[in-house]
């Protein structure tokens, strides 16, 4: 059996271990698994999207042309479960400085949009704080973003927004008093 045809036998967590036990034990699958994921398509796509999720989260099999590729394609999923799965992996990954300007665009309108789930949203808001550390023009916007979701959200998304503009805010004082002491000088 290859993989697509495991990937469409059923959604479960044994079947996505046991596509996950191939492809460790067979590495050059994994681009082949990547195909599948970047196809699309239901509900292999989503399949192949949670098994890659899963991979990553012990060993890399990602490089920055995959990383590259799963932001152009964002914008291409429809299925929330891809949306969800490629903004995990995004989030533990280090984003390629190129691709920063289109992932925080993506973030902001899943962030905003009341058709989100709350998983997007959530990832979303981590992806967005991490690449407000080396853009903090992004931090008020965040937070006012933030302040506007948090009013009918989740009690987790509440949790990880007021941990997201606690850390936002000391960013942002800390931008300003080392440019008030530059000035100074």
């Amino acid at each position: 059996m290859n993989l697509r045809e495991i990937l469409h036998l059923e959604q479960s967590r044994r079947n996505i271990d046991q596509i996950i036990k191939i492809v460790n034990s067979n590495p050059e699958l994994f681009d082949s698994l990547w195909s599948i994921f970047i196809e699309n398509n239901n509900p292999e796509s989503i399949r192949a999207a949670w098994a890659i999720d899963v991979l990553n989260e012990d060993l890399t099999f990602l490089d920055v042309s995959h990383l590259k590729t799963l932001v152009q394609m964002l914008p291409t999923f429809r299925h929330d479960g891809l949306k969800r799965h490629s903004l995990r992996i995004l989030e533990r990954n280090i984003i390629p400085e190129e691709c920063e300007g289109e992932l925080v665009s993506i973030c902001f309108n899943w962030l905003e949009s009341p058709d989100s789930p709350v998983a997007v949203k959530m990832y979303s808001l981590k992806i967005l704080s991490g690449i407000a550390d080396k853009e903090p023009s992004i931090c008020r916007e965040l937070i006012d973003i933030i302040e506007m979701q948090m009013v009918e959200s989740t009690p987790g998304f509440k949790s990880i927004g007021t941990k997201v503009i606690r850390k936002l805010l000391k960013l942002s004082a800390f931008q300003k008093v080392g440019k008030k002491d530059f000035n100074q000088q």
